[in-house]
């Protein structure tokens, strides 16, 4: 045998031991995306607002009606979204995503970058379902479906608003059926306490926070049935505090005409923005929280020229069982005050789109019923004398020019 048949017999007796690499690898894509925008807006009364006024919550309970305006820019937006990237059978797409919020205090400072979204996404489908794993800090599933107003509080406290660490699983049938799964940490939207909002309370617990819900999905509906179990040590000490939220999201969507709509009925939830708390029950010895009904819907047409309604109420039913005699003693969102019973909003908003450049006008009037917080009831936690109605008026302007 001469040497060329040797070395290729020898080659074909490797190839056939060595183990067979069957990998199909495909390179993902990189999108940078992002807008300039800015806002201007004018209130007729003092109110609770942040990201230099322009994510506005409620007004607040005084006299206070001297008019105030602003003007930023800070929520211009930059990311980078990552498609395409297959291993084998795994599809892998990523987002990071930032805006210049930070470095803000009240309306005053030098505005510099900050962290809104990041996180990977791994999924599998085959011929009759789909599954994706994502992991990172991203929209809490609570809040992911929002409304078409072009607020920067997209409907809170009307809502939940939150971006957080989470893993989340999703599960998709080809029949329109979808379970969602997440276990989720507290950073930027965190629990009240005796030692103020801190994520330091759901750090000393034991569970984290936990999202279970079904989806539905049609041609021109969504429904989405979940609960979300939030535990929390609010004394730090490892004793499980826990709090059960569930909610309804459902739309519509047909042509240029599309109505949302979202009601939750939350324990506490003021980790999601959402106006309640816990307070230390009557006993000193356990914790028990306030029960808000929060709710919104939606109605939107057009697309050169759209219009939109939005409307919201919510309502403080206060705690299922007395609490201690001590108003500081009552943990409660930062964004709002537990003298608050009820509140409604209604929002008006006309939009024009040239191109990828938006322009649009937006008339927010937010009512708020407070009660006497001198009069409390401490058998409910609800301030309920003397009750009397708040109001804010505002008008917005937005310009925006994606990319």
């Amino acid at each position: 045998m001469c040497k060329k048949q040797i070395f290729l017999a020898t080659a074909a007796l490797i190839s056939l031991s060595a183990p067979r690499i069957s990998a199909q690898e495909t390179a993902g894509q990189i999108k940078w995306y992002g807008f300039i925008r800015n806002y201007a807006h004018v209130d007729s009364h003092e109110s609770v607002s942040g990201t230099a006024d322009l994510f506005n919550y409620l007004p607040k309970d005084n006299d206070n009606n001297t008019a105030t305006y602003h003007l930023s820019a800070i929520t211009s937006r930059l990311g980078v979204d990552v498609t395409g990237y297959k291993f084998n059978n795994l599809s892998a797409t990523a987002k990071i995503e930032a805006d210049f919020y930070n470095g803000v205090s009240g309306v005053t400072g030098t505005a510099v970058l900050r962290l809104r979204q990041a996180y990977v996404t791994l999924g599998t489908k085959n011929e009759t379902s789909s599954s994706t794993i994502k992991i990172g800090q991203a929209w809490h599933p609570m809040a992911s479906d929002m409304p078409d107003v072009i607020s920067l509080n997209t409907g809170a406290p009307f809502g939940p608003f939150s971006r957080t660490p989470l893993a989340q699983y999703d599960y998709s049938s080809n029949n329109g059926l979808g379970i969602t799964a997440a276990v989720i940490w507290q950073q930027q939207y965190t629990s009240a306490g005796p030692s103020g909002a801190s994520a330091d309370y759901q750090k000393y617990s034991p569970v984290p926070e936990i999202y279970v819900g079904v989806n539905l999905i049609s041609d021109n509906g969504l429904v989405r049935l979940g609960v979300d179990m939030v535990n929390i040590s609010p004394n730090k000490d490892g004793k499980l505090f826990t709090t059960i939220s569930p909610f309804l999201y459902a739309q519509y969507k047909k042509d240029l005409f599309s109505v949302k709509f979202k009601t939750v009925y939350a324990q506490a939830g003021e980790h999601l923005n959402l106006n309640g708390g816990y307070a230390l029950a009557s006993d000193g010895e356990h914790f028990t929280p306030t029960r808000n009904s929060s709710n919104w819907v939606s109605l939107s047409y057009g697309k050169k020229w759209q219009g939109v309604l939005f409307g919201g109420y919510v309502k403080n039913y206060g705690t299922a069982e007395a609490i201690v005699a001590d108003a500081s003693k009552i943990y409660f969102s930062k964004n709002s005050f537990s003298n608050m019973n009820a509140m409604w909003r209604l929002t008006p908003t006309v939009i024009r789109n040239i191109g990828k450049i938006t322009l649009a006008l937006e008339y927010e009037v937010t009512s708020v019923q407070y009660g006497d917080n001198t009069k409390f009831n401490f058998e409910n936690a609800l301030a309920d004398k003397e009750l009397h109605w708040v109001t804010n008026n505002r008008l917005q302007f937005m310009v925006k020019y994606a990319f």
